[in-house]
């Protein structure tokens, strides 16, 4: 780990590490991905700007997010089957969280249930949720993270239907595998995560075990692709502001109009996002449109960005535009497929050790002071390829 030295570094050895079709599935997006390009050619078109002779000594990374006191404004978002890159990946992730005093977000369609991670993290931690066609259901998923002792709840906006991943096809990614040629070739190859993975044993979406056929992986993944729900609509964001009693963050933001029915219909946070180009290829990068979601409901909303966020600069960056945090999703499981939690937590100072300098290089001392003054104006050009 002391020789990698930046994420691009622990995705290089998450490819070497994993098969071809879960590397794939964390690196991967939608269609012809043009969005997930997108996402990281417009945070790099934000040029900074470079301060000298200011006193930068004593910085600190310290803020507060929905109430709660973070050593570094980033969260690690909720990614399906973690443990399927790392055994046990979703525990080994909200532990390396909970060492760097960050949040933690587990997923509805994590390996792991909320209460086995209750039960092993030495912190509270996040829950994501989808507006599964069973209401009942859903509520029932409130009220275990509830009782889990989730103080976030955050909804997943952006799923009325699942966005095709062509590498996913390509490579016979299924749940559950089937063995074919092509398949067994794939693992055959990576032997250490095969091994790893056969010591594990079998893994199944762990929140919804007991929801259909028995829990085995094959009948709650048809369960699953059946229940997306086209209908959902702001009241079902009221209905659920109604059953729940923590902070409530609405994920998949991507224009004011609808940052502001997230604020009508009761959020305290939005997650200005595009699924990290997973959904709707061929829409804007979040961070093109983080400044007039800000400019709508910042002062009444906490503004959460991710998508294409990999280095501290990404998050000074989107400090600057009036975030409050970035969540960071393959930036991390990179570094769970390479080592655990070990991986996680060099992904975590990789980034805190990069916002650091770019603090000093920008001459601020502290998260407070972090505007638009450490960047540098826009040229023409790069403003165009943001708007396009």
């Amino acid at each position: 780990m002391k020789a990698i030295a930046s994420i691009e570094d622990l995705r290089a050895g998450a490819k070497r590490r994993l098969p071809r079709m879960f590397f794939d599935f964390v690196d991967g997006a939608a269609y012809s991905e043009t969005t997930c390009r997108k996402n990281r050619s417009d945070l790099d078109a934000i040029l900074l700007n470079q301060t000298i002779c200011v006193d930068v000594s004593g910085r600190n990374t310290e803020t507060t997010l929905l109430g709660e006191r973070l050593k570094l404004p980033i969260v690690l978002a909720p990614t399906g089957l973690s443990g399927m890159l790392w055994p046990n990946g979703e525990i080994a992730a909200a532990r390396a969280a909970a060492e760097a005093r960050i949040p933690y977000c587990l997923s509805t369609m994590s390996c792991c249930s909320m209460e086995q991670l209750a039960a092993a993290a030495p912190k509270p931690f996040w829950f994501q949720l989808y507006m599964l066609k069973d209401r009942g259901f859903v509520r029932a998923l409130v009220e275990r993270a509830q009782n889990a002792g989730c103080r976030v709840l955050v909804l997943t906006a952006d799923v009325p239907a699942l966005g095709q991943r062509h590498r996913d096809v390509r490579n016979g990614l299924t749940v559950p595998l089937r063995f074919t040629a092509r398949t067994v070739l794939d693992i055959a190859s990576r032997p250490m995560w095969a091994l790893q993975a056969l010591r594990a044993g079998p893994r199944t979406f762990g929140n919804l075990i007991d929801k259909a056929g028995g829990g085995s992986a094959g009948s709650i993944a048809e369960w699953i692709n059946k229940q997306f729900d086209d209908t959902m609509g702001w009241q079902d964001v009221e209905w659920l502001r109604s059953i729940w009693r923590g902070k409530l963050v609405v994920k998949g933001v991507l224009n004011a109009k609808d940052a502001e029915q997230a604020r009508n219909s009761g959020a305290d946070g939005i997650v200005v996002s595009n699924h990290g180009g997973r959904q709707l290829d061929g829409a804007r990068s979040s961070i093109s449109v983080l400044d007039s979601v800000v400019q709508k409901v910042g002062s009444d909303l906490e503004v959460i960005v991710d998508s294409g966020f990999r280095s501290g600069q990404d998050v000074l960056r989107a400090l600057a535009l009036g975030a409050r945090a970035c969540m960071l999703g393959r930036a991390f499981l990179y570094g769970l497929a390479c080592n655990g939690q070990a991986g996680v937590a060099r992904a975590i100072e990789i980034i805190r050790g990069e916002l650091v300098t770019t603090m000093a290089l920008c001459g601020v001392r502290n998260i407070a002071e972090i505007d638009g003054r450490v960047l540098a104006p826009m040229t023409h050009d790069s403003n165009a390829r943001m708007q396009a």
